[in-house]
């Protein structure tokens, strides 16, 4: 536990188990919706803001946030009136914001390609006070928005046509999971990285639902895992002098594999034990399976 005596360390370990928190709490929702490489389109705009920061000499997390954002709402809607022409605008938008990182990080005074492969792949040592701060208070905003709203956005996510009836602003939900998706992305940058950082926010996701299908039970294990590899990443890297985002991204993978292997024995038990207690006069088309959707979520 020597690495706790270093200032550096401690900083990258509370940013580690912030975004080990907001990322799969945003990522459960974006899974449900079918959008799970979004935060990998954010991450590629996010570029931008960082760029802009060196070249005004701002903060590049608050600018990268303020960049992120706004791609995030124009993401949204090009997906609501983009049409045919929608994937072109969006690969447009993606380019540019890489290229654009690229170029005003290159123009900046103090700027250079080695501080945006810190951004892009994530840094320890560079995490700095006025680095906590900011991640503090935007994961303040991720956890208020996913926990608090966890009704209305699981409605939105599961059926936008169902919320949509039962008088819920579907339109304004959606723009702020875009942009909570975005502010967990310029959280997660210093740590994870903005070009690996879609990873964290989707692999333990799809990891909890190996064990899970309840909305619930999926949220608390997806951000077990999620906080499990971060600090195990952080940790790792600090010993090993590896890359932390490369290596908190491969842990990820890892659980994915162990749960998944985990899940299929207790698949078959589950499967067992429900065939043994059926009354043995029942047909199996008797049978009412249990059901999925929005009814299975009593406890969100």
């Amino acid at each position: 536990m020597d690495f706790l005596n270093y200032a550096f360390m401690q900083r990258a370990l509370l940013a580690a188990v912030l975004v080990g928190i907001t990322a799969p709490a945003v990522g459960i929702y974006l899974v449900m919706r079918r959008q799970a490489l979004m935060g990998d389109g954010i991450g590629h705009v996010a570029m931008t803001g960082v760029g802009l920061g060196f070249l005004l000499n701002t903060s590049p997390v608050w600018m990268a946030t303020g960049v992120s954002v706004l791609g995030a709402i124009l993401m949204e809607l090009i997906r609501w009136y983009g049409k045919t022409r929608g994937d072109i605008a969006l690969a447009m938008l993606f380019y540019g914001g890489m290229a654009g990182g690229v170029m005003f990080i290159n123009l900046a005074p103090t700027g250079s390609n080695a501080n945006l492969t810190s951004y892009l792949f994530g840094s320890l040592s560079t995490v700095s006070r006025s680095d906590v701060t900011a991640i503090c208070l935007l994961a303040a905003f991720v956890v208020v928005v996913t926990l608090g709203l966890r009704r209305q956005l699981f409605a939105v996510s599961q059926d936008e046509e169902f919320a949509r009836v039962t008088g819920l602003p579907v339109r304004a939900l959606n723009l702020l999971t875009a942009v909570t998706a975005a502010v967990t992305v310029t959280v997660a940058m210093r740590v994870v990285g903005l070009l690996l950082v879609s990873a964290l926010m989707v692999v333990p996701v799809a990891a909890a639902q190996q064990l899970s299908r309840s909305f619930t039970a999926t949220f608390v294990i997806a951000v077990a895992i999620g906080v499990s590899v971060t600090i195990g990443g952080t940790v790792t890297s600090y010993y090993q002098n590896v890359p932390p985002g490369a290596t908190i991204v491969l842990l990820t993978i890892g659980a994915f594999i162990a749960l998944t292997a985990l899940a299929a024995p207790l698949a078959r038990r589950r499967a067992r034990a429900a065939a043994a207690a059926r009354p043995a006069g029942d047909p199996v088309e008797c049978v009412i399976p249990a059901t999925r959707g929005a009814t299975d979520e009593v406890g969100v």
